[in-house]
């Protein structure tokens, strides 16, 4: 694919920035400026490397290389190193025998001719160390960057670097979705997928989840913790090996097959990608690669999070980019992933990387000496890169900062990210849930949390992710029913009290957050039948226990318990916008935010959404306003039994809209809402296809 040409003399087009924020307007220099650096980093990778395409495919040169003739090639990286070697089964770990040669820029390449038979010199499976002579002469071991598969000794808490190579590599056979108009994300770890006390397998999420996902009508999912990372209670957080996909879960094949039979599904694949930091360990990850305290990274006090216990990447460096960019296309390349969820973005965009800061929003915090410009930079070209190599690829920013423009196009002097996480939704809840009672719940301040996004930026609403599902923490399903979860989900009997408020307002939270608060939805795995446990991975302070570390499917399989209710409602919540997608149209337009009935109503793609979040109070006869005249007929009603609710309601009854203004709207009807029941109701003379 040709580049498109840059020119250093067009700047962004920022009319569509400031129309849609005129406060922006006196900080137009900061926009021009940073999207000339931007144009400058472009120009000189076409300069120097032959342009971003090539450069960001250096993988195909780094690390280990098969040639033609089964020669072997090596490229590392090590500006700081006296020597490198390469050691391993093939020479027996003799560490000096097999020297790289020093190139410019602190390069080193060695080259393995086939061995007489024609095989390669170091066959698949073998093991393998960079050995690294330090300036002061200390004689360091270490696993390749670049390397693509590191598998733990089991009598260690070190990895070895495995040479990946088969003989039959797995062969994509289906095609990339297209980017949906509506995105609903399923969160996902793989290794948690199962009930059982175990680590779990790219294997059994293909088998078991793949068809759980597509039934729930999600069309995306969100692979956490895939990145090699030798502690597995970091969730994957703390990566050492940026080009490994994690082993514990099984080999590169199953990981490939896994991707593929999603997008025989329709399902596309997110990566949660960690650029944001690095692990501090040495013999497994980046740390000291080359024997100093640089290389990959800042030296010294710039280079540690102090919150994290991390290193940060020094996103000024050639050789970083080189790396970073690479490992996105990789991923896509390799795994035939559709994109990436970036986290720690706050992170990235600040040198004080959010430690002790507090966002209000004040312009003045997103300008200035405390921006990181050359990571800001790197994320624009990174976004520029991605969707010019990949039309339909997705990226999300994990910012709790609120940066305007993160999410509009580079052109338009934005960062170039699709979505960004709405985070303040989850926390709201959390907050309502522990602080008020249900007749105290402040319905305009929810619905400001729900609607305060900047505009023209796409949110990926959620009311909980894995954040809110650690230890530590509870679910939403924990914080409204509790330990009773254990003793009193059977449908057998009637609901306890607790048990009923819970069953109703967990799908009523759900339900407002998916079709309020954003242009995208999340669900973290287990959490749309009411997961009834927090995430709690082995470790020495629970003595290295699995019973946390699972997601119990088995409890939706067991048909007299309501977990399988909850299912059944998250299901039809996705397959109703997946008709009508409200996700893909304008934000939702509140008509009625009564704080004493604790009552919402909006319309969004001229659909009308009712919640009656009163404990006791049902209401007959309630005027809500209508934008489109005509018949409208309920969609999806939170109070039908099938989902744990009271049947209050006849689904074949009409509602008839009538030319009374109200709300400052044109028509309005009647309706009865019962108490804690959410409606969706569509007009039957429109047509929804969107």
């Amino acid at each position: 694919m040709a580049e498109p040409n840059v020119s250093e003399n067009v700047g962004p087009s920022l009319s569509t920035l400031f129309e849609m924020d005129p406060r922006l307007k006196p900080y137009e220099s900061d926009f021009r400026r940073r999207y000339g650096l931007f144009q400058k980093r472009l120009m000189q990778l076409e300069e120097a490397e032959g342009g971003f395409d090539q450069f960001s495919r250096s993988y195909q040169t780094f690390g280990v290389r098969r040639l033609p003739n089964n020669g072997l090639s090596f490229k590392e990286w090590a500006p700081g190193a006296e020597a490198l070697f390469l050691t391993g089964d093939f020479n027996n770990w003799d560490k000096t025998s097999h020297p790289y040669s020093k190139k410019e820029h602190g390069k080193w390449e060695l080259y393995l001719p086939p061995k007489q038979d024609k095989s390669p010199a170091v066959p698949h499976e073998s093991k393998l160390k960079v050995v690294v002579q330090t300036q002061e002469g200390e004689c360091l071991f270490r696993i390749s960057p670049w390397a693509k598969y590191v598998t733990k000794r089991l009598d260690s808490n070190t990895y070895d670097w495995i040479h990946w190579d088969p003989l039959h590599p797995y062969l994509h056979k289906y095609p990339r979705p297209k980017k949906p108009k509506s995105l609903r994300i399923y969160e996902a770890h793989v290794g948690i997928a199962s009930p059982e006390g175990k680590i779990a397998t790219y294997t059994n999420f293909t088998v078991n989840v793949l068809p759980r996902i597509k039934d729930l009508g999600y069309n995306c999912i969100q692979l956490m913790a895939v990145m090699e990372h030798a502690y597995y209670a970091s969730f994957g957080y703390q990566v050492t090996n940026f080009f490994a996909a994690s082993s514990r879960f099984g080999n590169p094949e199953e990981l490939k097959r896994l991707i593929d039979i999603a997008h025989s599904l329709g399902i596309m694949v997110l990566l949660d990608v960690v650029h944001s930091h690095a692990s501090s360990n040495t013999d497994d990850g980046l740390n000291r690669f080359d024997g100093t305290d640089a290389c990959f990274f800042h030296s010294g006090t710039r280079g540690e999070h102090t919150v994290w216990g991390s290193r940060l990447f020094n996103y000024s460096s050639w050789e970083v980019k080189r790396f970073l960019l690479s490992n996105l296309r990789w991923w896509m390349e390799e795994y035939r992933f559709d994109g990436f969820r970036f986290d720690g973005i706050t992170s990235m965009l600040y040198h004080h990387h959010g430690i002790g800061a507090t966002f209000t929003g004040k312009l003045t915090e997103y300008f200035g000496m405390q921006v990181d410009e050359d990571c800001l930079v790197h994320l624009m070209v990174t976004n520029h890169i991605l969707h010019t190599l990949y039309p339909d690829c997705i990226t999300i920013a994990e910012d709790v900062s609120g940066m305007p423009g993160l999410c509009r196009a580079v052109t338009e002097g934005g960062c170039g990210f699709d979505y960004r996480l709405a985070m303040a939704i989850p926390d709201k809840w959390i907050q309502i849930l522990k602080e008020c009672r249900d007749e105290d719940w402040d319905i305009s301040d929810i619905i400001k949390t729900l609607t305060n996004r900047r505009r023209g930026e796409a949110s990926i609403t959620y009311a909980e992710s894995h954040d809110q599902a650690l230890v530590g923490d509870k679910s939403l399903a924990f914080w409204l029913m509790d330990k009773e979860m254990y003793t009193n989900m059977s449908s057998l009997e009637p609901m306890t009290p607790v048990i009923d408020r819970g069953i109703q307002l967990h799908k009523m939270i759900r339900l407002l957050t998916h079709s309020l608060g954003g242009e995208a939805y999340l669900n973290f795995i287990g959490n749309e039948f009411g997961h009834p446990e927090w995430l709690d991975f082995p470790r020495k302070g629970n003595k290295e226990s699995y019973l946390y570390a699972r997601r119990q499917y088995n409890l939706v399989d067991i048909e007299h318990l309501r977990y399988r209710q909850l299912y059944a409602f998250d299901r039809d919540m996705n397959h109703t916008e997946d008709k009508y997608g409200w996700l893909a149209s304008a934000p939702g337009i509140v008509t009625t935010k009564h704080e004493g009935d604790k009552v919402i109503v909006f319309e969004r793609s001229s659909v009308i959404f009712i919640f009656n979040f009163h404990p006791t109070q049902s209401f007959r006869n309630y005027r809500v306003a209508v934008g489109s005249p005509g018949k409208y007929k309920i969609k999806l009603d939170s109070d039908d039994r099938k989902y744990g609710g009271h049947g209050r309601l006849e689904h074949s009854t009409e509602f008839f809209t009538e030319p009374i203004p109200f709300k400052g709207w044109p028509n309005s009807m009647l309706v009865y809402m019962p108490c804690r029941t959410a409606l969706v109701l569509a007009n039957e003379e429109i047509d929804y296809c969107y």
